[in-house]
């Protein structure tokens, strides 16, 4: 069998790090990828030899949220944006995709992983889009960690179609307009069903979300790096959970401050 993007297995599973609170992990971590091409640009390698390694980056870091008890991993793997990157590129990431997802299938469906792949598909290559269809439908019972693939995704994209979707059902009589309210919203979304992520981190230093899950990351505590994606490793993905778990999560209230002593 292919090393797994994640692994459940007891004889491999590594245990939570010691500086780790378990009763404080996240239950969605949200990854930004950034970095490929400036990683591989340092070696004086192609971009797409950046691209290969960011694919080995996401099966650590898929394998460490699983094993550490995290239950969601999504990751922006291709946004609407990227289309305007030169066409060899989106070339090979294309068949990038489709070669390690057939790869990887059998793997993730051993290892209970349940896979989505969110945003737009239509655009996507045939091939590609039947191999997402099936996995899809493969994993959807599994009970493992939910693995999201943000591909040609947008966030603005994925907030108008939402309305469009509202819009066209208060138009049916489906609904009234005025019992719109967020969960009617949220459930529209491509996220449906899956709770907010707690944490995003962003790779390679960049202080953007970049059009990522505008309306779900509302209170993600965020989490930049300067390390390049595929050097993202262990250590690294330890230090962006220590830094979540020395954050006060408010939510737009105020700390809980100890009495004062009489």
């Amino acid at each position: 069998m292919s090393r797994a993007l994640a692994t459940t297995n007891p004889k491999t599973i590594q245990a939570l790090p010691s500086q780790l609170d378990p009763a404080r992990m996240p239950a969605h971590v949200a990854v930004i990828m950034d970095g490929n091409g400036r990683w591989a640009k340092r070696r004086g390698l192609p971009r797409v030899m950046g691209h290969r390694e960011g694919v080995e980056a996401l099966k650590r870091c898929l394998r460490l949220c699983s094993d550490w008890g995290i239950g969601a991993l999504t990751a922006y793997a291709f946004s609407t944006e990227n289309w305007n990157r030169p066409g060899e590129e989106v070339s090979f990431l294309m068949t990038l995709f489709e070669r390690v997802l057939a790869r990887e299938l059998e793997a993730l469906d051993q290892e209970q992983v349940r896979i989505r792949f969110l945003g737009d598909l239509e655009p996507l290559p045939s091939g590609l889009r039947q191999l997402i269809s099936d996995a899809t439908a493969r994993t959807a019972a599994n009970s493992g960690i939910h693995f999201n693939v943000c591909t040609n995704y947008g966030g603005r994209a994925e907030l108008v179609h939402a309305a469009r979707r509202l819009a066209e059902r208060v138009a049916q009589g489906e609904i009234d307009a005025a019992s719109i309210d967020e969960q009617t919203f949220a459930a529209e979304l491509h996220t449906a069903g899956e709770r907010d992520p707690d944490l995003l981190i962003r790779t390679s230093g960049e202080q953007r979300i970049s059009n990522f899950l505008l309306w779900q990351l509302a209170y993600a505590e965020l989490h930049i790096t300067d390390v390049l994606w595929p050097d993202f490793d262990q250590q690294a993905l330890l230090a962006a959970l220590l830094d979540y778990q020395g954050r006060q999560r408010r939510f737009g209230g105020v700390d809980t401050l100890p009495p004062i002593p009489t």
